[in-house]
């Protein structure tokens, strides 16, 4: 937590900086093609940032508290509940064929600083929620739960981008989520999509995350020589 606490200013800078060249980039292009139709990447690259804060939130609780205290719990609920909106940035490229624009590859550039600023978002909270939880349990065992967060965070996206749930809605409208997942749950074979949808991203954000870990365990060593 030391080393996290020391590196925190510097990491927050470099995140709001590349948050700030995405904004500047959809400012651009919507003075170009005088119109907002990207204005909702604005307000999903803010959801992204919920997880990192909550998660540091999170860990200076716990200097203090248990993880089994009403507050490690409720944080890491909150957590758990908005770190899909990190990754489910990625689905926003489906809307590159919806909007008719100037220059659809500069499109495609001001997307791409949207999803890689969401995507690191989103695995630096993870990243550290893992090696908290590492602290506390066996290795394999925190592998395991940050394979079953991912799996889960996978089937958010699918509720969110196929049938157009989003996070609020786990506080206003639970048993309408609820009745969805359950039918799907009941009848699995009548909904092939949701098989493919959240496979897909289980592998995609499983790859990437292992690779983020592995890239940072192998140049930290170096980075203290």
């Amino acid at each position: 937590m030391v080393e996290v606490k020391r590196q925190w200013p510097h990491l927050s800078g470099t995140l709001l900086l590349t948050s700030l060249t995405s904004l500047g980039l959809f400012v651009a292009g919507a003075i170009r093609n005088q119109n907002y139709d990207y204005s909702y990447m604005v307000w999903n690259l803010f959801l992204a940032w919920l997880p990192l804060l909550l998660v540091v939130w999170l860990l200076r609780t716990l200097r203090q508290k248990r993880w089994s205290s009403w507050q490690g719990i409720t944080l890491s609920v909150l957590w758990l509940g908005f770190l899909p909106n990190s990754f489910y940035m990625v689905t926003d490229y489906i809307h590159l064929q919806d909007a008719p624009r100037i220059d659809v590859l500069y499109d495609a550039v001001m997307l791409t600083a949207f999803v890689a600023t969401g995507l690191v978002l989103g695995f630096i909270s993870l990243y550290l929620f893992h090696s908290e939880l590492r602290k506390r349990v066996p290795a394999v065992v925190a592998a395991r739960v940050v394979g079953i967060i991912l799996l889960l965070c996978s089937f958010a996206i699918y509720l969110g981008r196929d049938l157009r749930w989003n996070t609020w809605d786990l506080f206003i409208n639970p048993a309408g989520i609820l009745f969805d997942v359950s039918d799907r749950l009941i009848s699995p074979r009548e909904h092939p999509q949701m098989f493919v949808t959240i496979l897909s991203f289980f592998v995609l954000l499983g790859m990437l995350y292992y690779l983020i870990w592995n890239i940072i365990h192998t140049l930290r060593p170096a980075s203290r020589r």
